[in-house]
């Protein structure tokens, strides 16, 4: 039975390889797409926020695509099902993202791996085996979060524009509310950490205090960074070129929120399997290792099959400059990290878009390339029903071919 964690955890690695070159680009593709920082930078980025994120806060979601929506209990006397059944979950997720990856689509990985666990808890015990009040939370949770993100990048990039871009001197007023807004990104980054993150067990209001001294923190390195900018060409391009240097900072935050919620697609059934072979389902145990294998995979996909969806939301969907960048990516990853703090699987890719797409609405509608939209919209629209289906074949041809 050992070999079923062993083969488990490859598949995880598998997913979180292909989750990287799908589902990671989305980290930095608005970053890369405004020319902020280039390709490589971007995937440095990536890489290790992904990995710091997955290790720091990849828990709480990873317990719910392991445990939450399938019945493990009634596993605990045919676990070899439920092993064959999460086996074939993960391979079938990675296989469909990486078709997706290679048609440069940027479809959900979260919603492979979410309907990939409902094809097979329909097909091994039919509907009853499926926690479909989770199911309903979840699918919920997809149809708010890109509104949200949307929702808040239209503000925050409006925000921007009133006191900076249309002030009498942006360039003066970039320096001056820069560092602001570096505030709010390290103050989040810091309290989702300790706070239940870390497990440190920090009371609430320590964890606020903490969490203002590193804002605190990272105010004063921003402003000393930034009062050394000089002004340079255009208006407008000295302030782009401010926002260029904040939008390393939001690619970071929005890669350390998207490994806190999406390495959970890669290793929460992996980690369902460890759980049952260590505790025949009555606890559910999540492996460090584990975290740190799901985090380097998604490290290694995004560099090496990243570019086509980072191309797709990064330039294609709107017209991309680093005060949009960066508008997008703090209101996706303020959405994301929210959202991994409640233990639902959000998309991602859906908040990244749904960003995107309002800072576009604040720009005006014609801003906007509706046919790029539609087609995403299409293909997120497939994924469910193709991994359950994929999920519940592959399932139930091992089942005729292998007894474990």
């Amino acid at each position: 039975m050992f070999i079923w964690i062993i083969l488990s955890s490859l598949a995880a690695v598998y997913m979180a390889f292909v989750l990287g070159g799908n589902d990671a680009a989305n980290a930095v593709a608005t970053s890369v797409g405004s020319k902020a920082i280039d390709y490589k930078k971007g995937v440095i980025i990536a890489a290790i926020s992904n990995l710091i994120g997955a290790l720091l806060v990849g828990g709480h979601v990873t317990q719910t695509i392991g445990k939450d929506i399938v019945k493990i209990e009634y596993f605990v006397q045919y676990r070899n099902l439920f092993i064959l059944g999460m086996f074939s979950s993960l391979f079938s997720a990675g296989l469909w993202v990486q078709i997706a990856t290679h048609l440069g689509m940027p479809i959900s990985t979260t919603h492979s791996i979410v309907g990939a666990v409902i094809g097979f808890g329909l097909f091994a015990g039919g509907i009853g085996y499926v926690y479909w009040l989770k199911i309903l939370k979840i699918f919920l949770s997809w149809v708010i979060s890109p509104i949200l993100g949307a929702i808040v990048a239209f503000f925050i990039f409006n925000f921007v524009r009133l006191l900076i871009l249309d002030a009498k001197d942006p360039f003066l007023n970039a320096k001056k509310y820069g560092p602001i807004l570096s505030s709010f990104v390290f103050i989040i980054i810091t309290f989702s950490t300790i706070y239940k993150g870390l497990k440190l067990n920090v009371p609430f209001f320590q964890s606020v205090i903490i969490s203002i001294s590193f804002a605190f923190f990272g105010y004063i390195i921003t402003w000393s960074f930034l009062k050394e900018r000089e002004e340079k060409n255009g208006v407008y391009s000295k302030v782009e070129k401010l926002f260029g240097v904040l939008q390393l900072l939001t690619a970071t935050y929005m890669g350390f929120a998207h490994g806190a919620n999406d390495v959970a697609n890669a290793i929460g059934p992996a980690a369902a399997i460890y759980s049952v072979m260590k505790g025949a389902g009555k606890e559910f145990f999540i492996p460090i290792w584990l975290l740190f294998f799901g985090g380097f995979g998604l490290a290694v996909g995004t560099a090496l099959f990243g570019y086509k969806v980072i191309k797709t939301v990064g330039e294609e969907v709107t017209d991309i400059t680093p005060t949009r960048g960066f508008s997008a990516e703090f209101a996706a990853a303020t959405t994301v990290l929210i959202f991994s703090k409640l233990g639902l699987p959000i998309s991602t890719t859906h908040t990244v878009v749904g960003a995107v797409i309002g800072v576009g609405i604040a720009r005006g509608m014609a801003s906007l390339n509706l046919g790029v939209i539609r087609n995403i919209i299409l293909s997120w629209m497939f994924t469910v029903p193709v991994s359950a289906i994929l999920s519940g074949i592959i399932f139930s041809i091992l089942k005729i071919f292998l007894t474990l």
